[in-house]
This record gives structure tokens, C-alpha cells and sequence, in this order.
């Protein structure tokens, strides 16, 4: 299968059980959402998938396009296409942003890294962006507010073009014109040769990024999914309905 697929996922952090056996299939071409209240697991899954060394898999699989993620290293996941929106992207100060695009550029792009291309989609991304090239010049994140430095993610997703990109809390603290952006990038990439993974709390990054399917996060494992209404609904209602739904039939899908 083309996409993203997990089966019986268990991990944990130190002694704690995080996952508990999470399933969840995001086919090429769609882009989903994964919402849950604080602690369900939703950044420990993000963390996995991008290879943290500080997680650790006790049970299932990942797969991208039917290849093994688990075993390969974090660099070898991203030249795979997969691509990971920090909660709280690291500052590296010495890293221009612009030295940094085209590091990553050119690992993942390997022998078939095209220079005018890279310069051309860079030029593209900033211009969806509505960013002036200066800030190609500021040490990567360094000194950055919350919305720069998801400018800064959002920049990446456009010049890189992975195919999956997971979000991890990408709108959190972000006003509205940061978060627009942000959207504007996911929303450039769809198609059949893209796909995301949204992992969010609130729904306000959903009315801009209009999702395929929503999935519920309880205790570390999908409980319920649905389409766009679902994450309506969980606003109305809040998560207590399908937390005594689970109560009572031992989870649900």
C-alpha cells in the first residue's frame, strides 16, 4: 500500500506504556488528523515515527510505501519522504536558515539535487509564504517568535516536498496570519503524491486544512475515527462521550 501505515504499535518512555497498540493507515493522497487531550500519546507517536532516540518500539510496525521505518535511522527516514513538524523546533545558532535548506536539500535529494531547481523552489515557497528573503539569512530558529519558526517549518515543507509530513501541535501558539501560512503550505502539497498527518487539539488549523479523515487518541490508542464532523463534534462535546464509550465497550474504532 502507498502511504502511511501502523499496526499494533506499543512504545513507551523510560518504564512508562505510552502506546497500546495503535493502528492507523494515512493512503498517498489523503491528509488526516489525529486529535486527543494531553497525555493520549499523540507527540509520543509523532516522536517514533521520526526515529527519537529516547522512544522505544516494543511491538508492531511502521511502514512508508510498504518499507520498514522502524529499522532505519532518522536520516534514512527522511530521504524515504518523511518529514516532521517539531511542537518546538531546536534553535541551531551558527546554521543559517538558507545553509540549512540546502544541506537538507541535497541529503535528501542526493546525487539528483538539482541547484537552480532548489533555488527556484525556494524562491516559490517564500513567495507563498509572503516572506522576504532576508530571513533566509537568520541563524535557523535563533532568536525566532513561535510564528517564525513555523514559518520556518512551513518553508521546509515547501522547498523539500516529502511525502508524508507529519505535524506535530504545529498550530499551537500561533495568531492568525502565522497560522494561514502554515496551512497555505500543507494545502500547496495536495495531491496524490502527498499525504500529512495533522496532530492537533483544536480544530481552528482544521478549518484551513480541511481533513480526508479524524481519529480520536485515548490512552495511547485510536478509539474512534471519522470524517470532518468528528472533530466538530469533539469540539461541542469534548472528549468525556467517547471516553465513556470506550468505558463501556472496552474501545471502540
Amino acid at each position: 500500500m502507498k502511504g502511511l501505515e501502523i499496526r499494533d504499535l506499543k512504545a513507551e518512555v523510560g518504564k512508562a506504556k505510552i502506546l497500546q497498540g495503535l493502528n492507523l493507515t494515512i493512503p498517498r493522497g489523503e491528509v488526516h488528523a489525529l486529535m486527543g487531550p494531553n497525555g493520549s500519546g499523540k507527540s509520543t507517536l509523532a516522536h517514533i515515527l521520526s526515529g527519537h532516540p529516547g522512544y522505544t518500539t516494543t511491538q508492531g510496525t511502521v511502514t512508508l510505501d510498504g518499507e520498514d521505518l522502524l529499522g532505519l535511522s532518522p536520516e534514512e527516514r527522511t530521504r524515504r519522504g518523511l518529514f516532521l513538524a517539531f511542537q518546538y523546533p531546536s534553535e541551531i545558532p551558527g546554521l543559517t536558515l538558507g545553509e540549512f535548506l540546502e544541506e537538507a536539500a541535497r541529503s535528501v535529494g542526493g546525487s539528483v539535487f538539482d541547484s537552480a531547481e532548489h533555488d527556484r523552489r525556494v524562491a516559490e515557497a517564500m513567495e507563498i509564504l509572503e516572506t522576504d528573503r532576508s530571513f533566509l539569512s537568520r541563524d535557523l530558529n535563533a532568536g525566532f517568535s513561535g510564528g517564525e519558526k513555523k514559518r520556518s517549518e512551513a518553508l521546509q515543507l515547501l522547498v523539500l516536498r516529502p511525502a508524508v509530513a507529519v505535524l506535530d501541535e504545529t498550530d499551537s501558539g500561533l495568531d492568525v496570519d502565522a497560522l494561514g501560512r502554515v496551512s497555505r503550505a500543507v494545502n500547496r502539497l495536495r495531491g496524490d503524491d502527498f499525504s500529512a498527518l495533522v496532530i492537533t487539539h483544536y480544530t481552528r488549523i482544521l478549518n484551513h486544512i480541511r481533513p480526508d479523515r479524524v481519529h480520536v487518541l485515548l490512552e495511547g490508542r485510536v478509539v474512534r475515527s471519522g470524517g470532518e464532523e468528528l472533530a466538530h463534534e469533539l469540539e461541542r462535546e469534548g472528549y468525556e462521550p467517547i471516553r465513556a464509550l470506550v468505558r463501556e465497550k472496552g474501545g471502540v474504532q
